[in-house]
């Protein structure tokens, strides 16, 4: 079986479900992020990371979540329709631009990702990278 041709990604858009927030992601992802910490397996997000203001904008007010036990992130989701759309650090360190990683379960053209693969990381026990078992978005899109 011959692999498909996969076209460059130049530049990804996502939505939440009402249309309130929305994201640019303006880089080549490499791979995306499935995390099984709380917060990411309740809200059964795919995560793309970026710098913001860089290759991540994100457009639209959005209520914000900071964890008790983890206050270095803030995680937004629209205040409307409840979706999550993405994570930002909260204080980068001296020098250094904010991190940020957006759903990319809300990307507007899943197609284009399909092809991925998926890292999987334990932030829920270890906060360590796990072994994958090769496993591409396409495997997981469900």
């Amino acid at each position: 079986m011959s692999n498909p041709i996969v076209e460059p990604i130049e530049q990804l858009t996502g939505t939440c479900h009402c249309g309130t927030v929305s994201w640019r992601y303006s880089a080549e992802p490499h791979r995306v992020t499935a995390c099984n910490c709380t917060v990411c397996s309740k809200a059964g997000v795919l995560w793309i990371y970026g710098t913001e203001d860089v290759d991540v904008a994100v457009h639209g007010k959005t209520t914000c979540y900071i964890r008790d036990d983890h206050g270095d992130l803030e995680f937004h989701h629209c205040p409307t329709c409840g979706n999550t759309i993405c994570w930002r650090l909260i204080e980068p360190k001296a020098g250094e631009k904010r991190q940020i990683a957006v759903n990319l379960r809300l990307a507007d053209t899943p197609e284009q990702i399909m092809h991925l693969p998926v890292r999987h990381f334990d932030g829920l026990m270890s906060f360590k990278e796990t072994t994958g078992s090769g496993e591409t978005v396409r495997d997981i899109w469900y």
